[in-house]
C-alpha cells in the first residue's frame, strides 16, 4: 500500500514505522491522540475508487491524516462496495492495532454507511457494524463517522 501526505507527498516508509513515528513526535509535544481509520469510494463505470484514510486527532487542536488510494476494476453492488470499505479500514486497523495500544491510543473504525434505515447505504450495515465489532474496534458509521464520510470522501 502506497500511503501519502494530505499535500500529496509520497511516505517511503512502512505503515507501522510511520504510525510509531507519529505517535511518539504528536506526544512529545504533548498532544493526547485519537486515531479513526475509514475509506469511501465513488464508481466511474466499472472503476471503483477507493481512498483509506488514517486521522490522527490532537485532542482540541485539529488533526491530520494519512491517505492511501487504491482502485478494483470489478461491478460491484452497493452492498459490495460498503464491505470492501469496511474490510479496507478493518485491514489499516488490524495492522495498527498492537502500535496503538502499545502507546493507549484510541482507535475507531469508521464506516460511510448510513445507520438510518431510508438511505440505501444502510443496506450493509448489520454486516458491517458485526464486522468492526467483532474484530474488537469501536464502530462509527453515518452522521458521526466523519474519517470516512469528510476526510476521505473529500480526498476522492
Amino acid at each position: 500500500m502506497e500511503w501519502k501526505t494530505f499535500d500529496g507527498k509520497i511516505i517511503n516508509q512502512n505503515l507501522q514505522n510511520l504510525v510509531k513515528q507519529t505517535i511518539i513526535r504528536e506526544t512529545d509535544l504533548g498532544f493526547r491522540l485519537k486515531v479513526c481509520i475509514g475509506t469511501d469510494s465513488r464508481v466511474h463505470g466499472l472503476i471503483s475508487e477507493f481512498a483509506t484514510v488514517i486521522v490522527f486527532l490532537r485532542e482540541g487542536k485539529g488533526g491530520f491524516m494519512y491517505i492511501n488510494l487504491s482502485k478494483e476494476n470489478i461491478k460491484m453492488s452497493l452492498r459490495q462496495r460498503m464491505l470492501i470499505e469496511v474490510s479496507k479500514s478493518v485491514e489499516v486497523a488490524y495492522s495498527l492495532c498492537e502500535i496503538l495500544e502499545q502507546y493507549k491510543i484510541p482507535l475507531e473504525v469508521h464506516a460511510d454507511i448510513n445507520t438510518d434505515p431510508q438511505f440505501k447505504s444502510n443496506v450493509a450495515l448489520k454486516e458491517a457494524m458485526g464486522y468492526i465489532l467483532s474484530m474488537g474496534f469501536i464502530f462509527k458509521g453515518k452522521p458521526n463517522a466523519f474519517a470516512s464520510s469528510y476526510c476521505a470522501d473529500y480526498v476522492i
